[in-house]
């Protein structure tokens, strides 16, 4: 059984990820910015709880401190992220209105929050007899997907967020070759009904968190540096 932290699981599918894995055995942290209601979280799951805001260095730092001192970790899920350019009912800012705060906002949690975070257990990770770090992608990563007329990512006006992904499955390239002893992947949950979309998603948790679930749990011999949904992997 392995000792997991999932960024941003107090609710959507951190929070199913965190459900599943803690019913088939396996000790998990609860990341979440804000404390109370992550400790919320934890309590109904019987998970373990440690503030963590992705885009703070001293919230990374002592999160990590809490992790090590209760016995280290194997699996870091980076799954906290942020669509800035979706308003709650759909409409998505495009190119034309697409501002650099926007994407700086976006970039600050999706992709450098996952840089900060990864950096800061690597050397929790390494102690690990099998670490695995499961990068929470898109779908809206795929370059091919979204230059391929008639597909539901090539109607999609947004920038700044399959942009931040698209970043997403670059470090993962690069952690898996860097590191690799690890299990390193980027998964596409699918349009999954989170608050991330509001709740414009045509999935459920449950359908989402199948594919982070499965590679959150892979052994030494699993595949790594991959891009994958449910249904197999995905053109980069």
């Amino acid at each position: 059984m392995t000792t997991t932290l999932i960024t941003g699981a107090n609710k959507g599918l951190g929070y199913e990820t965190a459900r599943r894995l803690v019913a088939a055995g396996h000790t998990v942290w609860i990341g979440s910015r804000d404390a109370e209601r992550g400790r919320l979280a934890a309590e109904r799951l019987g998970a373990r709880a440690v503030r963590l805001d992705v885009t703070d260095d001293a919230s990374v730092a002592a999160a990590v401190k809490a992790v090590e001192a209760d016995g280290g970790l194997d699996v870091l899920v980076n799954n906290a992220g942020v669509q800035h350019e979706m308003d709650r009912d759909g409409t998505v800012v495009g190119a034309a209105d697409l501002t650099a705060d926007i994407m700086r906002a976006t970039f600050e949690t999706n992709v450098f929050g996952t840089v900060r975070v990864t950096h800061a257990f690597l050397p929790l990770l390494r102690r690990s007899a099998a670490p695995v770090v499961v990068n929470v992608s898109s779908g809206l990563a795929s370059l091919a997907t979204l230059s391929a007329p008639g597909t539901h990512a090539y109607d999609y006006p947004g920038v700044a967020y399959p942009a931040s992904k698209t970043a997403v499955n670059m470090l993962t390239v690069q952690y898996a070759k860097a590191f690799p002893g690890f299990r390193v992947n980027a998964v596409e949950p699918g349009f999954t009904r989170t608050d991330l979309n509001g709740n414009t998603g045509v999935q459920t948790v449950e359908q989402g968190a199948e594919i982070i679930v499965r590679m959150a749990r892979l052994g030494p011999d699993g595949p790594t540096g991959g891009y994958v949904t449910a249904e197999g992997t995905l053109p980069w």
